[in-house]
């Protein structure tokens, strides 16, 4: 038998239709016939050769049967094609007393996605044995029945079709009692019990018969049932309804214990024999479950739930029985009808769980199925995404969507989504239901570093420590892991010459800068350099700053006595006044210059040390050295005083000079007084020596000096002369090192001071905070010289210049 059915199974196979694919829109269809009870693993067909695919390619485009609210009756042998019977088929229990009996299937198939509708015919085998409601009828017949009476017995049920289905019915051999059949509308028939002898009650009052119910297949199946027969005396009516068919239409929400009908039956007897009672017949197990009848009231109620997409109808008989024994029938109808009690579902399948930054709009996420168990415009469902997001959902059949990509994307402004999609039908009220899916989006390198600043100003005190961090550079990378690993290089040199890597050096890692040498203000005020902060991506990206690096200037230089020369401080320096000098006389002026910068250049003169205080002072801002009040007498007077020039820096600096004061007319009114001047060394042989060398070059210098100033007087009003100047025009011109522009109130630039010194004292000038050339003035303080008066004028155009 088996064999017979697997070679009608094959003969079947070839009644497939197959329609083309058209863009996943149209699906093709596929429909094969195959008879139920197969065992697991029959082949149905070769599924790759009726759609013309290659069976190496189902594997790798994830070829997959789908079924809704079935179970999975069949799968597919990716490694030959065959598409083979996974599950038991029962078409009784699929599509009950259905001519036709058809299970729908989806072929889904990706890379590229085609879509296949199959449709599987299942056919009849004769499976099932006809059956009866009940195993034993009890009929109670009253001894004045006549024959000819007919009495209804219960009907089998086959659910086989054709003629494996119900046949006829067959009665054990009797003297009294012969079969009868009737034919009703719905073409059924139904068995009756016929007299054919008068009963008598004396004689016999008890009878056990069988009936058979058979079926026409191959070969025959039947079923049995006993009837009990009692033979009462009276009781001559039967129940009688008010119709022989009643139909009933609910829905299918209806609550447990509505009630859906409620039946009479009349009996003409009187006394017990009018008593009916009602109960259901020819019901199977799974509706009698769902509905019970008052035995006395003959009112129908249900028990169960109702639902229509598991039956849409319900058929079964119900007997009433008076206390006589005398039955009649009805048959009861129900109808369900749906209601939207079916929430849409929701099925993902082809799920990416991550695609990279850069995907072109219409990138495929996943393929969304959407079904809804219940019919008409309840089952309508529709599908769309919850909330704003760079994504919708693109049709593709009847109930499949392609979720898909509708902008570019960027990981830097979300780097997942959480995307809703919402499935809702068109029923009354509307169900829906959501289902969320997990996007990563994947970094691109497409962000290059970027730096905190756009470019950076660091300050480092000169004399620093060589190796020691002096700033640190940052950059940042929006980008992930490598694609945001940042490098540092130094790109640029300071000069074509210079390499960076003599004064600075970063660390790659950090940014971290490194002193690679002490710096010196006076010899190296900035110097600046481009840092690049590469990416580890593929290909990096990279970004460039510049650096500038300022040296901030410290009080390391003391101040330099430019006059009086220290220099001479070995042998005797003097400056001569009148004894008619009155107070306030310019007897000299202290010149001095700083190396350093601003505050730590700003210089102050003071007399350190000096006999008498009374007699002179010193302009601490100049460092003219004037008389302090008129002499008293004529007589000669002889000061040695210590001069110091002290700079503002903190600690400050100083330095110190000797300067010998003659009051006297003239050079031979001093000289006693100069070589007899008291020494504190001890008198020696050379000490008298070098007196006399130094009287003979005394003695010389004054020469010069009369000489000069006789010259000088043909040019000019006489005026007291400055014999420590003589023979010696000095013009220094000297560089003032500004700090930079963190110094505290500081002059931001070098400037230069130009010296002249006369042989009057009275016109020794400092025109200072000059410009040096090629320096920046865009910060220099205007510093004109005073009116009335303009020290380049006095300074001789083969004056001497030195540059500090």
């Amino acid at each position: 038998m088996r064999n017979e059915l697997l070679h009608r199974t094959t003969t079947w196979q070839v009644l497939f239709v197959f329609f083309s694919c058209l863009c996943d829109i149209a699906p093709a269809q596929l429909l094969y016939s195959v008879h139920e009870e197969l065992k697991q693993g029959s082949m149905v067909g070769n599924i790759a050769n009726d759609l013309s695919l290659n069976v190496k390619d189902l594997s790798i485009r994830k070829f997959q049967i789908v079924s809704h609210g079935r179970k999975q009756y069949f799968n597919v042998n990716l490694q030959t094609g065959d598409l083979n019977i996974a599950d038991r088929i029962d078409r009784e229990g699929l599509c009950g007393t259905q001519q036709s009996c058809f299970l729908n299937l989806e072929a889904v198939i990706e890379n590229p996605l085609h879509l296949y509708s199959i449709k599987v015919e299942i056919q009849d085998v004769n499976d099932n044995s006809p059956h009866f409601s009940k195993s034993i009828f009890d009929l109670e017949v009253s001894e004045l029945v006549l024959p000819g009476t007919r009495f209804a017995l219960g009907t089998a049920k086959d659910p086989d079709l054709g003629n494996n289905s119900l046949q006829g019915y067959k009665l054990s051999d009797n003297d009294y009692f012969i079969l009868g059949e009737k034919l009703n509308r719905d073409g059924k028939i139904h068995p009756e019990l016929v007299l054919d002898k008068p009963l008598d009650h004396e004689k016999q009052n008890y009878f056990e018969l069988i009936l058979t119910a058979f079926d026409g297949g191959r070969p025959v199946r039947s079923g049995t049932a006993l009837i009990k027969i009692t033979v009462l005396d009276v009781n001559d009516n039967f129940p009688i309804f008010s119709q022989d068919t009643y139909q009933v239409t609910l829905n299918e929400n209806i609550p447990n214990g509505f009630l859906i009908l409620q039946l009479n039956a009349t009996d003409e007897d009187e006394g017990s024999y009018a008593e009916i009672l009602y109960s259901l017949s020819d019901i199977s197990e799974n509706t009698h479950q769902l509905f019970a009848i008052d035995p006395l009231k003959g009112d129908i109620v249900v028990t169960g739930k109702l639902d229509y997409e598991i039956t849409d109808s319900y058929e079964f008989t119900v007997e009433a029985k008076d206390g006589g024994g005398l039955a009649a029938h009805c048959k009861v109808f129900i109808l369900i009808t749906d209601v939207n009690d079916n929430a849409p579902e929701i099925t993902i399948t082809s799920l990416s769980g991550s695609i990279p930054e850069d995907s072109p709009p219409g990138t495929v996420i996943a393929l969304v199925n959407i079904y809804d168990m219940d019919t008409g415009e309840n089952g309508e469902v529709a599908g769309e995404i919850i909330g704003k997001l760079p994504f919708h959902l693109l049709p593709s059949s009847t109930s499949y969507y392609k979720l898909v990509t509708s902008t570019t994307l960027d990981r830097e402004c979300a780097s997942e989504y959480n995307i809703t999609v919402k499935a809702s039908d068109r029923g009354s009220p509307a169900l829906s239901v959501t289902k969320t899916i997990t996007l990563s989006i994947s970094d691109v390198n497409d962000n290059p570093p970027a730096f905190e600043k756009s470019n950076y100003i660091v300050y480092i005190q000169e004399n620093n420590l060589p190796g020691t961090s002096v700033y640190g550079i940052h950059a940042s990378d929006l980008d992930y892991k490598e694609n945001a690993k940042i490098t540092f290089s130094i790109v640029t040199n300071i000069t074509d010459s210079i390499p960076v890597s003599l004064f600075v050096s970063i660390n790659s890692m950090t940014g971290a800068l490194y002193a690679q040498r002490s710096f010196d203000y006076e010899q190296l005020r900035e110097f600046q350099f481009q840092v690049m902060a590469k990416d580890s991506g593929s290909p990096p990206l990279s970004s460039n700053v510049t650096v500038r690096i300022c040296i901030i200037d410290i009080n390391d230089n003391a101040p330099k006595i430019l006059y009086p020369s220290p220099d001479t401080e070995g042998s005797a320096l003097f400056e001569f006044i009148p004894h008619s000098a009155e107070k306030g006389y310019l007897v000299t002026k202290v010149i001095a210059v700083d190396a350093d910068s601003g505050h730590n250049a700003w210089l102050s003169y003071y007399i350190f040390q000096a006999p008498d205080s009374s007699f002179f002072n010193i302009d601490q801002r100049t460092g003219e050295i004037r008389v302090g009040r008129n002499f008293e007498d004529m007589d000669s007077l002889q000061q040695k005083i210590v001069l110091m020039v002290k700079d503002n820096g903190n600690p400050s600096l100083s330095s110190t000079v000797s300067l010998t004061l003659v009051v006297a007319e003239n050079f031979q009114q001093a000289l006693p007084d100069i070589i007899h001047k008291p020494s504190n060394s001890k008198t020696s042989s050379n000490t008298t020596f070098f007196l006399v060398v130094s009287i003979a070059l005394i003695s010389l210098l004054f020469i010069v000096t009369v000489m000069v100033t006789v010259i000088v007087k043909c040019r000019k009003s006489n005026s007291p002369t400055s014999f420590g100047s003589v023979g010696r025009n000095v013009y220094p011109q000297f560089t003032l090192g500004c700090p930079s522009e963190i110094s505290d109130g500081s002059l931001p630039f070098p400037f230069s001071y130009d010296v002249c010194v006369t042989l009057d004292s009275k016109q020794n000038e400092i025109a200072y905070l000059k410009s040096v050339q090629n320096v920046p003035t865009d910060n220099l303080i205007d510093t004109d010289p005073a009116p009335g008066k303009d020290s380049t004028k006095d300074c001789l155009a083969s004056t001497s210049t030195v540059q500090c």
